[in-house]
């Protein structure tokens, strides 16, 4: 049996109570590069960021190293009630939508030449990677207003959908082949991109339609919880066209789809290839630890809100940011999360890194993989892996 690794303390204190602040301070560096532009009057200082969040990262979570600690299950009770966690991610609601109203403004009350564009693009829209990561933490708790918030939160990136699409779609299908949400061995981001993006809104539709036929309420009304934040998106979207001129729409798009690409590059990281078992009726097992990737480097986590130990987040998706445990003989991935977006930008570097990985987790047993059907004889071929009781040369 899997098991916690245990912080026996008598009276616990939290080391990362003031470390989670700096979830804060992250989307703030969207100031940084155009800070640096107006004094140094170069455009190329607007890439600062862009390097800040993947090749600085990584290195700080190579650096500052892992923490397995976990507070004893006595403490996590007052922990869940202490209100100053949840304090961070309120006021982290109206940091993130000043990051991405101000991104917004400078592009367009600037001349900026192409690249600095381009780089002022992948700057908001990885902010908007920290909209859809708070949306998550917020999405998946019961209170009414920390569900409002969700939507809030996700409203920037017209991403609106995906608390209704994990919560109840990729929460139900996930290591399956059923789970648009979970990467297959074999299949690049692109790819995996390609089958991602679309499906998951086509199941957030499906399974909110579903909600509210049982409700016996309309699709297109108030109580759609897919259309309420897509309300607000056309609401905000439309206040900033008619400020700073129609230039910001192709912005906004082009920078939202980074955003929500953001949120494709952790659903590949969390799952690629791992796959739960079928009984005889065809029934998957429960999700298990071992059915998602984990890390526990500092910098990344401090920044993700322990998106990182997804494994117990799987487990108890009620469970705060707070509270989640590191787990011994899970799949580890060797950095943090941005240091594991780079390297799924470049799929033979991905696969030369993940695939010795995943094919240790599972024996080396394609039946324990979930495997790109179009590649699944290749992959066999490749790495000689067993396909069901017959061994492949």
């Amino acid at each position: 049996m899997l098991q916690a690794t245990r912080n026996d303390d008598t009276t616990y204190r939290d080391r990362k109570r003031y470390a989670w602040l700096l979830s804060l301070v992250v989307p703030c560096t969207v100031a940084v590069g155009p800070a640096l532009m107006l004094w140094t009057g170069e455009a190329l200082a607007l890439w600062t960021p862009v390097a800040f969040f993947y090749l600085v990262a990584p290195l700080l979570d190579w650096l500052l190293g892992v923490d397995q600690s976990n507070p004893p299950e006595s403490a996590v009770p007052a922990l869940e009630r202490d209100r100053y966690y949840r304090r961070i991610t309120y006021l982290l609601v109206p940091v993130l939508w000043a990051a991405f109203i101000f991104s917004t403004w400078f592009v367009a009350t600037q001349t900026l030449p192409w690249h600095g564009v381009l780089a002022m693009v992948l700057t908001t829209g990885t902010v908007g990677g920290f909209c859809i990561n708070l949306g998550h933490e917020l999405g998946h708790k019961n209170s009414r207003l920390e569900r409002w918030l969700a939507k809030v939160v996700l409203a920037p990136t017209a991403y609106g959908h995906f608390f209704i699409e994990h919560n109840r779609g990729h929460h139900r299908d996930v290591a399956t082949p059923a789970d648009p949400a979970s990467s297959r061995m074999g299949e690049s981001i692109y790819r995996f991109a390609l089958r991602e993006m679309p499906g998951a809104l086509r199941r957030a539709w499906a399974l909110e339609k579903d909600r509210l036929a049982r409700q016996q309420q309309p699709q297109f009304s108030w109580h759609n919880e897919i259309l309420q934040p897509a309300l607000i998106t056309l609401l905000l979207w439309t206040a900033l066209a008619l400020w700073l001129g129609l230039f910001v729409l192709p912005f906004l798009v082009v920078a939202s789809f980074w955003a929500n690409f953001q949120l494709t590059s952790a659903n590949y990281v969390e799952h690629y290839g791992l796959l739960r078992t079928q009984d005889a009726s065809g029934r998957y097992e429960p999700c298990q630890p071992h059915h998602s990737w984990n890390s526990n480097h500092l910098f990344s986590n401090w920044a993700l809100f322990h998106l990182q130990r997804h494994s117990d987040h799987h487990a108890h998706p009620l469970r705060r940011y707070q509270s989640l445990r590191h787990f011994d003989h899970v799949p580890q991935l060797p950095i943090g999360y941005f240091g594991m977006f780079t390297l799924a930008y470049v799929p033979p570097l991905w696969r030369r890194v993940m695939d010795p990985r995943l094919l240790a987790m599972a024996g080396r047993d394609a039946t324990h993989i979930n495997i790109d059907p179009r590649q699944r004889a290749q992959v066999v071929r490749r790495y000689g892996l067993r396909d069901g009781a017959q061994p492949v040369g």
